[in-house]
């Protein structure tokens, strides 16, 4: 390694100290942004800023770690984030890190510890950016990116446990291919699929042929961002949790010990208050927060638990009646319009895509003994729910195309809702209640658009000169309900 790339660690932290809150093009130095005038779509533009202008080191395409520092090799990784949409002053990341090639003639005969996936990720360097833009911008453009902060990050003894078994259940995957009599190079297209609902931290991309890439999942990706800005800090759940099948087993294990039990009954177990109202009843949160108390931890949502937000293992609590059909539709995500607005972005390179791909749902299973009676419902169990190709090519592409075409089509459009007598009807702060034209739930798929906000005069979303709620991803109750049948109670 050249001396260009050694440091030690008072000179880094004085370099990055000082390019803190300055932007991209006024730390470019060396003149990178020049290659945007001849390459506006040129990738990577932020990463090699940094490297090049800040740190000082040329470009190249090595395997090994990009700097020493003290003797230690540390990866630099120029990250972007961005504020929440659902979050006042939350950062999340942008999208994954990418870390190195899975080379498949060279994973089989590796260990972990030894392996160049490992060397990449054993000490990084995160420099965090400030994507501040609703819409996909040029190369050229960055330069008004601010640098936002930098953290020198090493993975704790519990997540490298969670790594190293990600990427063994690679590896394995790749010994077993190979050792098919009829094995072919086509065979590596079912890395990106087969494993999905299996991995943790990490997932492989693009798609064979391309030559795949491991990458850090962008929910572990926000989780360390969101560690170093001290905005979410996270608990741990009663018992540590190494891969898939030790989470299960956790899961089974507390049905075991609650099922049949009362959503009554277990708040005063765990000692949680309620309030019931004039009306008889309780606040739905009361669900979430026993869960969370089954997995040893105070918060209120399931997704402030650790290994739920570094997996992407999103918990929804699921209320069926006592029919057996699931009594209201659930939200998944919120929608960040600057890709859907851009030509250029592929389905497969889409935050649809990878919040299909690479997340999982802890359905809790809780069921209605008496209608409308939530603290009567009997706490029935825990089912994982991973999306398949078909769920994927099928209803996400669906959304994605529909709502893509409407907005390149220059159709999107506001409408009034009006009563059977053909009177608007009026929101209850006054406001006249209007809709935007999005997949709707009466429309005949499994997913849809639906805004939210605080009341009717809470639209913080403007789209196409159009005044919005912020819109999410919802998948319709029954569905939801019919995908479960599919699993076995954990």
């Amino acid at each position: 390694m050249g001396k260009d790339r050694k440091f030690t660690i008072y000179e880094l932290i004085e370099i990055l100290d000082a390019a803190m809150g300055k932007t991209l093009g006024e730390v470019d130095v060396n003149h990178v942004f020049d290659r945007t005038i001849e390459h506006p779509k040129i990738t990577g533009i932020a990463g090699d800023v940094v490297e090049q202008s800040v740190l000082g080191f040329p470009a190249d395409s090595k395997a090994e770690p990009d700097i020493d520092v003290d003797g230690q090799l540390i990866e630099v990784k120029t990250t972007g984030i961005r504020q929440s949409k659902t979050e006042k002053d939350v950062f999340e990341a942008k999208e994954p890190v990418s870390v190195t090639a899975v080379s498949p003639n060279t994973i089989v005969t590796e260990t972990f510890y030894e392996s160049r996936f490992w060397h990449k990720i054993r000490k990084m360097l995160f420099v965090y950016y400030e994507y501040a833009s609703d819409t996909t911008v040029s190369a050229a453009e960055y330069a008004d990116f601010f640098l936002r902060g930098y953290d020198i990050y090493e993975f704790s003894t519990y997540d490298k446990r969670i790594l190293k078994a990600d990427w063994e259940l690679v590896q394995k995957f790749l010994i077993y291919l190979r050792s098919q009599p009829d094995f072919e190079d086509i065979e590596y297209a079912r890395l990106s699929h087969e494993l999905r609902d299996k991995l943790m931290y990490i997932d492989t991309a693009p798609k064979w042929p391309n030559p795949p890439r491991f990458r850090l999942k962008r929910s572990l990706v926000t989780a360390i961002v969101q560690e170093h800005f001290r905005k979410h800090p996270l608990e741990k759940v009663i018992e540590e949790i190494s891969d898939i099948s030790s989470l299960d087993c956790l899961c089974h294990k507390m049905t075991t010990k609650y099922k049949g039990k009362t959503v009554e009954f277990l708040a005063n177990e765990f000692g949680i208050p309620f309030v019931v109202n004039e009306k008889g009843k309780v606040n739905k949160s009361i669900t979430e927060k026993i869960v969370v108390r089954m997995f040893g931890a105070e918060s209120s949502k399931i997704n402030s638990l650790d290994i739920f937000r570094k997996a992407g293992i999103y918990g929804k609590t699921i209320i069926l009646s006592n029919k057996g059909g699931r009594t209201e539709d659930t939200k998944l995500f919120t929608i960040n319009f600057a890709e859907w607005q851009d030509r250029d972005v592929l389905f497969e390179d889409s935050q649809i895509y990878e919040y299909f791909a690479n997340n999982k749902l802890l359905c809790i299973e809780f069921k209605e003994t008496e209608h409308g009676d939530l603290l009567k419902s009997e706490f029935v169990g825990f089912k994982r729910l991973s999306f398949d190709d078909n769920f994927i090519n099928t209803y996400a592409k669906y959304i994605w195309d529909t709502v893509r075409k409407t907005i390149f089509d220059g159709n999107l459009r506001e409408s009034i809702c009006y009563k059977k007598d053909g009177q608007p009807i009026i929101n209850p702060c006054g406001t006249i209640k209007t809709e935007i034209n999005f997949p709707k739930s009466s429309d005949e798929m499994k997913l849809f658009l639906r805004g939210t906000g605080q009341d009717s005069t809470y639209k913080t979303l403007n789209l196409c000169g159009i005044q919005m709620y912020q819109q999410q991803v919802w998948i319709k109750g029954l569905d939801i309900v019919e995908l479960l049948k599919e699993k076995e109670y954990l």
